[in-house]
């Protein structure tokens, strides 16, 4: 069993996880061919998404008539406050903030908080555009839900656990990642789609003027964006206890290997993001519908199986 980090790590958690969204939105923006300014090096590209939060931070606030304001700022604020609770449970190394009996559950109660979230952002404005961008981000949550959801438990089924520390202790031998595969996958492509990002930006699309985050600016658009790139760091990190053995690996310490593979496991996402377009929401959600839902089931019963004959 994991230890229980000390108290202090409770206000650091938030902290840790904005660098690492910082990061890994550098990373991005290097990968995607810099600042927008001809001649600019790598520094200025890394350093493209700081100027852009501060620029947000000090830009007017945008209203619209009739606007569900507060509703709106609920969902807005939700967002990386859901992100910030999904991290709670994830160990760095072998210690972690909370490690309750359901971590697996509350992890992925943490992310359809979000999705409402977003449906609320979408619905404050009391703008079409918007509306429709929240309704996007509902449709597609409902489909990706179902296969996230089996691709958590599978990984919990195998340890006989819902417990985080318990699913890294069963990965001694072997990470489930390599017994798994299907359900690691599903993971990830359904961790994407939850944190609307790359071939699932469809919610934010370009055809609806942005859609859930047409009618915001300033600190509110930094808090919907911000909130995504904290979901998708969430999520990755939240991939290395769950299929990639945790914190184990030879010279460095615990928590150096959990970031290690969650630096990994970010960059192939937004590595991703780079190499496939925006998709149609139709044709994504069939996919999801008719070919993920089938073979996380199927993935389920056969770690089933295998736990029956241990």
């Amino acid at each position: 069993m994991a230890e229980a980090a000390p108290l202090w790590a409770v206000p650091v958690l938030p902290v840790a996880l904005c660098l690492g969204a910082v990061a890994a939105a550098a990373f991005d923006a290097v990968v995607g061919g810099g600042s927008g300014r001809p001649g600019a090096g790598v520094l200025a590209a890394a350093s493209a998404p700081l100027r852009e939060g501060l620029r947000l931070l000090a830009q007017q606030r945008r209203t619209t008539p009739s606007a569900d304001t507060a509703l709106g700022r609920v969902g807005l604020g939700l967002v990386p406050v859901a992100a910030v609770l999904a991290a709670a449970v994830v160990p760095w190394g072998f210690v972690q903030v909370a490690d309750p009996a359901v971590g697996i559950v509350w992890f992925n109660a943490m992310e359809v908080l979000a999705w409402a979230a977003v449906w609320l952002a979408g619905w404050g404005p009391n703008s079409v555009l918007s509306l429709i961008g929240g309704y996007r981000f509902l449709a597609q949550g409902l489909a990706y839900e179902l296969p996230h959801m089996f691709a958590l438990t599978t990984a919990g089924l195998g340890a006989e656990s819902l417990r985080v520390s318990e699913v890294v202790g069963a990965q001694q031998g072997l990470w489930f990642a390599v017994w798994m595969p299907a359900a690691f996958a599903v993971y990830l492509l359904s961790a994407v789609a939850m944190s609307f990002w790359g071939p699932f930006g469809y919610p934010l699309g370009g055809d609806v003027a942005g859609g859930a985050v047409a009618e915001y600016s300033g600190v509110d658009r930094l808090l919907l964006l911000g909130g995504r790139w904290l979901l998708l760091t969430a999520t990755a990190a939240f991939s290395v206890p769950l299929f990639l053995g945790g914190g184990r690996g030879p010279l460095l310490p615990g928590w150096g290997w959990t970031l290690l593979k969650t630096a990994a496991v970010l960059a192939v996402l937004i590595l991703a993001r780079r190499m496939l377009p925006v998709l149609r929401a139709e044709r994504y959600m069939e996919f999801a519908w008719m070919v993920l839902v089938p073979l996380t089931l199927v993935q389920a019963l056969f770690v089933a199986v295998v736990v029956l004959n241990r």
